[in-house]
């Protein structure tokens, strides 16, 4: 008797535990929100599931759009995870309240510098601030000293960059942050005199080998890709680092985090810890992004500048204001 009724406990519990658990196996796994490249998130998907036998669905867009989209959604979101190429999207989504904590042993595996003060969502990986220039206009001795600079009325007509992408608005949130509303305000206003706009950073890249413009302000990743494929579209760039905790010297983090309202808490987490973890971090050593590993003690790809000789500013990602530099820049005439 006793042993029938253990036996009917068990089923009992069985039944209860397929009934109360999402059933994993039969629908899309944890859903990620990927605003991240989609060879990079694909690879890290892959690995993931490989190790663990989780299963996910990457869902594919933009920064801004997927976290204005999070924001409307509110807790009825279907994400699990959101994935960012830069910071300010995961500031929006912190903002309205919509991340669970990262798990302490996430947080554990990246270094204080590349996640926000918060603890609500954790660097995956980074990208650098860089002045891409035309190696047959200008020499080293005539590159601009700080992102500043190019406010100058000598650089009119001869730098480029694309104001509509989240990538180049990061650039001003940290602008924002470390100079203030009026200096950021004076620096929009100068741009727009001296700058030609151009919409993406690989057409700013293009531009610029071709010697339609001087220089151009983009992130490093896109040379560097060009670079391990023909280098048509860069052979006549170099790229000039500004460092000296220059506002252009700027380090983009990379985030992750998951979505208070996931009904898959414990896959969702262990995702991010994962992509965080050594086999998410290596993949960035020995893929195509060309994006920086974060992780401790990862190594990034051994053609990039490593990211200890950036002399990048100290920026608090969880404070950068998207919304504001919006407003600065559509008052500027940008956007």
């Amino acid at each position: 008797m006793k042993h029938a009724f253990s036996a009917l406990a068990g089923a009992t519990a069985l039944v209860f535990s397929l009934i109360a658990a999402p059933a994993m196996a039969d629908d899309e796994g944890i859903i990620v929100y990927n605003a991240q490249h989609e060879s990079l998130a694909k690879e890290w998907a892959a690995g993931f599931t490989k190790e663990t036998g989780i299963k996910v669905t990457l869902r594919n867009g933009g920064d801004s759009d997927f976290s204005n989209q999070i924001v409307a959604e509110g807790a009825a979101s279907p994400a699990d995870v959101f994935l960012t190429e830069n910071s300010p999207a995961m500031a929006l989504v912190e903002a309205a309240g919509l991340f669970a904590t990262v798990d302490a042993d996430t947080l554990a595996q990246v270094p204080q510098e590349y996640q926000p003060s918060t603890g609500k969502w954790v660097g995956v990986a980074a990208r650098s601030t860089v002045f891409a220039y035309n190696k047959d206009k200008l020499k080293e001795d005539q590159l601009p000293k700080s992102l500043l600079d190019l406010a100058d009325a000598s650089w009119k007509g001869r730098w480029a960059a694309s104001p509509s992408g989240a990538d180049f608005q990061a650039i001003v949130s940290a602008l924002l942050q470390l100079k203030g509303e009026a200096a950021t305000a004076d620096w929009l206003k100068a741009m727009k005199a001296n700058f030609s706009p151009y919409k993406g950073n690989s057409t700013v890249m293009k531009a610029v080998n071709a010697g339609e413009i001087d220089g151009g302000v983009i992130y490093h990743y896109y040379y560097f890709g060009d670079q391990a494929k023909t280098g048509e579209n860069s052979k006549n760039v170099g790229l000039h680092y500004f460092k000296n905790q220059d506002p252009g010297a700027f380090v983009s983090i990379s985030g992750g985090g998951v979505l208070a309202s996931s009904k898959h808490q414990k896959e969702a987490q262990a995702f991010l810890k994962w992509v965080t973890g050594k086999g998410g971090q290596e993949i960035l050593k020995t893929g195509t992004s060309f994006e920086y590993a974060v992780g401790k003690d990862a190594q990034s790809n051994p053609k990039l500048v490593p990211l200890a000789d950036l002399q990048a500013p100290k920026v608090d990602p969880a404070t950068l204001n998207s919304k504001k530099v919006i407003d600065l820049m559509t008052a500027a005439g940008l956007l």
